[in-house]
């Protein structure tokens, strides 16, 4: 009995690290850049654009197709980044656990 005790306080404690974790994330900011940081996307833990920084030099109408591939470009350096850090985060926190390589966390 004290045994399956222990182990419900771990799994406790555990949930309370996982929540913690994941509040981390949502509130992590990270930067993705493209052209050379002619366009700037920032962008939270859960996704959520939150800027896009365009130099002027790239609004001329002949080179709509460049801005428009340079922000796709940003946002997905930018969801990569943050992407990493979630994957990070969550190594650290699960390490020791027997998780299959490759398993993502539902968040």
């Amino acid at each position: 009995m004290r045994d399956i005790m222990g182990m419900m306080g771990k799994v406790k404690e555990m949930q309370a690290k996982m929540e913690k974790m994941q509040a981390d994330i949502a509130n992590l900011e990270v930067e993705g850049t493209s052209g050379g940081g002619l366009v700037t996307v920032r962008m939270n833990g859960k996704g959520e654009m939150l800027g896009l920084r365009i130099d002027p030099s790239l609004f001329k109408e002949d080179e709509v197709e460049i801005l428009e591939d340079l922000i796709i470009a940003a946002h997905k350096a930018a969801k990569e980044r943050a992407e990493a850090i979630a994957a990070e985060k969550t190594k650290e926190l699960t390490a020791g656990l027997p998780i299959p390589p490759g398993f993502k966390m539902p968040f």
